[in-house]
Formats: structure tokens, C-alpha cells, sequence
């Protein structure tokens, strides 16, 4: 199959066996050719994209939250087994493992309006979380604190939420837009998840693979290649780590170990 043809292939597969489908093309660019293919044949909610993490191949100072953003959708999403998706993404991309599913969990903030619950705990939680506080938030990763409104930009939802006390009672959640400021919609929950990409040595790490539902399928483009990718990139990192005294430098998040 040539062009278009993998993806209507995909498409009828998917809709006839009732599971998800993981996509590993050869690079970024295929990838995106693809997913531009699948959200024209089936809905945007049914398509998922996969990136890597890192602007630079596993420079830890490169980190691209819009990235780790779509990473962490991806895994919320798989957390619903009943929601098939197509998921579509690439070597590199797969290489670098994740949270697993437990401790993404447990490392979940939910909030609902009314609840009772201290600014400090909200504060002290995104820290835990790695989450940067700055003066206006922009990205993800980012939350901010004025008066009784904490904005916050998880790693859950591709806008920042605003969250506003009334003492120590949630009194309204809404997102909204980061260049006008202005309200998109209103919420009664939302979920505050950290960055999936970085786990500490302390907890479990796993692959996109792993982290599958049961009886799904993963079709690769070229099967050798992108085991050879991958083979590649392991070889490079642990050449990395053995050139220097300590590991703290590159984080363990990126190793596709066993």
C-alpha cells in the first residue's frame, strides 16, 4: 500500500475490530503525514498523536512541554479502556518510557468546585508535581498564584485552568486563553496531572506498548527499522551515561531498558 493506503486500511480495521491501534511510523514527518490522514477520515477524539519529548535527541534542557502535553493526553486517554483511539507515533518517540498507569494515578490532583481545600496544599502539590511558578503562565508546566486565583497550565488539558477561592472552598474552574486572558469554559472537575515524561529512578517506568489496553493492536510501518532505531538510541544513551561520573545529567525517563 502507497500514500493514503495504509490509513484507509487502518481506518476499516478500527472500526470493525473494536480496539485500540498504536501506529509506529519510521520518523516525525511520516508520523504527521498520517495523523493528518486519520483526522480527515475519523473524528479528532479518535486520533491521538504520540510525540517525543525532547526539541534535541535527549537533552534534558530541551524538553518540549507542548510535547510531553500531547504525551500526557495520550496516557490519561489510555486510562479509559472502553474510548478506542488510534495512536499514532515513531521510534524516538517510543523509545522514551513514561509512568506507569498507577502512578499516574496516584500523581493526579482532581478538583471539583465546593471542595474544601487550602491554596498552600494546591501550592505545595504542583511543586511536588515539577510544576514552575512564574508570574503569568504560558505553557505547560507553568502555575502562577494572585491573591485567591491560581492559574495553572497541566499537562491534561491544551488550555491553563484559572482556579479561584472563596477562603478555602473551590469556588469556580474554568480554562482560558493565555495571549487574551479571556474565559473559554467553565468546569465542575479537573484533573491536574504532572509531567508523564519525567519519572524519578524510584518509580516505575514503562513503555507506550505496556501501557496499552488488552487485545490492541500496534502495526508497524517497518518493523526492522524502527527496532533498529531504537537500538540505536539505547546504544547512544548508555554511551552517555558511562562517559560521565554521575547520571544525574541525563534523566532515566529516556532509557528503553529492560
Amino acid at each position: 500500500m502507497v500514500g493514503s493506503g495504509l490509513n484507509f486500511k487502518i481506518v476499516s480495521a478500527f472500526k470493525n475490530l473494536d480496539r485500540t491501534f498504536l501506529m509506529v511510523l519510521d520518523n516525525a514527518e511520516q508520523a504527521a503525514y498520517h495523523l493528518n490522514d486519520l483526522e480527515q477520515l475519523l473524528s479528532t477524539k479518535e486520533v491521538l498523536y504520540f510525540p517525543a519529548s525532547y526539541r534535541e535527541a535527549y537533552n534534558p534542557e530541551a524538553t518540549d512541554n507542548t510535547n510531553v502535553l500531547l504525551r500526557s493526553e495520550v496516557l490519561k486517554k489510555l486510562s479509559n479502556p472502553k474510548q478506542n483511539k488510534i495512536i499514532v507515533t515513531y521510534p524516538q518517540a517510543l523509545f522514551e518510557k513514561v509512568m506507569s498507569q498507577n502512578t499516574l494515578k496516584r500523581k493526579t490532583l482532581t478538583i471539583k468546585t465546593s471542595d474544601v481545600i487550602s491554596l498552600d496544599f494546591v501550592n505545595e502539590t504542583l511543586f511536588e508535581y515539577g510544576f514552575d511558578r512564574v508570574n503569568f503562565v504560558t505553557q505547560p508546566g507553568d502555575f502562577s498564584v494572585r491573591g485567591g486565583i491560581v492559574d495553572v497550565f497541566s499537562f491534561a488539558h491544551k488550555h491553563p485552568y484559572r482556579i479561584e477561592f472563596f477562603d478555602e472552598e473551590i469556588e469556580s474552574l474554568r480554562s482560558f486563553d493565555v495571549n487574551t486572558q479571556l474565559s473559554i469554559r467553565a468546569f465542575d472537575q479537573i484533573d491536574l496531572l504532572p509531567n508523564t515524561s519525567r519519572v524519578t529512578s524510584s518509580e516505575n517506568r514503562k513503555s507506550l506498548i505496556d501501557s496499552l489496553p488488552k487485545f490492541s493492536t500496534v502495526v508497524f510501518n517497518q518493523l526492522d527499522l524502527c527496532l533498529d532505531r531504537i537500538e540505536k538510541l539505547n546504544a547512544k544513551v548508555s554511551k552517555l551515561f558511562e562517559s560521565q561520573e554521575t547520571t544525574d545529567q541525563y534523566p532515566p525517563e529516556v532509557l528503553f531498558l529492560n
